[in-house]
Parts: structure tokens; C-alpha cells; sequence
């Protein structure tokens, strides 16, 4: 039997970790807020079609696509499947139409265009994990968080 392990690139965080990411993250929020910034949390998965072509070529090949429920390749393109097109734009979106979102910017700017008229002007702040879908060398993970601010509006 072998032993449990984590996918390559990630990592856990113990007791000791989380206190010290947890008293810099209250640090940095405590700044943040000083200065009249809101805090703000976007879902870890976004509409691929909302993510794609954000990050250029080389940035959506590193988006990580959330395989559809159910029976996905019922409905895909068979052709395509036979002739190895996995690229194809209609295939992938009835295999896959959620991904985990690669940076907060992309989702940012979705809620701010879903809110557009509630929200002028608007401080924001969004500390949250991302992913890339790389194969991450030494000191670089799939899995990690990042830290934003921007102001929307005068």
C-alpha cells in the first residue's frame, strides 16, 4: 500500500504556517482598510469563456478546465474527438465550461461589470488562492495566493 501524497506543485500548511500567514494577511487587510479599501471574494471557478483569451496564448494554456458532469462526451463534437482536434473551441467548451481562475484580475473585472451600476467608486481589495496549470519547477507552485488592489472609479 502506498502512502498519500500530494499533486506536484502544492503543499500543506501546518498550525505554525497558518499563524504567521494568518497574522501577515490580517496585517495587510488592516492597511487595506485604513486607506478605505473593501474587501471582496470571487468564486474559485469562473466560466471558461470569461477566462479565456484574458492572458494571452501561452496564459490560457495554464488555466486549469473543470471537466462538465455527467456524460460530457455524449454531446461532443465525435469528429473532432477521432481526429485528436482537442484544441477545438467547440469541443472544449462541451467538455469543459468552468476553470479555476488563474488570477483575480479576469474575475475582478466580471464583478465589476455585473455591479457596474452599484459600485462607482469602488476600492477594492481580494486576497484569494489561484492555479496554474504548469508543471511548476523547484520553488513554484500550481496552487498559491494572491494579493490585489484597485480603485474603479474617481
Amino acid at each position: 500500500m502506498s502512502k498519500p501524497s500530494l499533486p506536484k506543485g502544492t503543499r500543506d500548511f501546518g498550525p505554525a504556517d497558518m499563524a504567521k500567514r494568518n497574522y501577515i494577511f490580517g496585517t495587510i487587510k488592516t492597511v487595506f482598510e485604513k486607506y478605505g479599501f473593501m474587501p471582496l471574494e470571487t468564486p474559485a471557478m469562473e466560466s471558461l469563456q470569461t477566462l479565456t483569451g484574458k492572458y494571452g496564448e501561452e496564459g490560457d494554456q495554464l488555466i486549469f478546465k473543470l471537466l462538465n458532469n455527467g456524460d460530457f462526451l455524449a454531446k461532443s463534437d465525435k469528429e473532432a474527438i477521432a481526429a485528436g482536434e482537442s484544441q477545438k473551441a467547440s469541443l472544449r467548451l462541451k467538455v469543459a465550461e468552468k476553470a479555476l481562475r488563474y488570477d483575480l484580475t479576469v474575475p475582478f473585472a466580471r464583478y465589476v461589470v455585473q455591479c457596474q451600476n452599484e459600485l462607482f467608486p469602488f476600492k477594492r481589495y481580494q486576497i484569494q488562492p489561484v492555479w496554474r496549470a504548469d508543471r511548476p519547477q523547484k520553488g513554484r507552485f500550481r496552487e498559491f495566493y494572491q494579493c490585489d488592489a484597485d480603485v474603479v472609479g474617481s
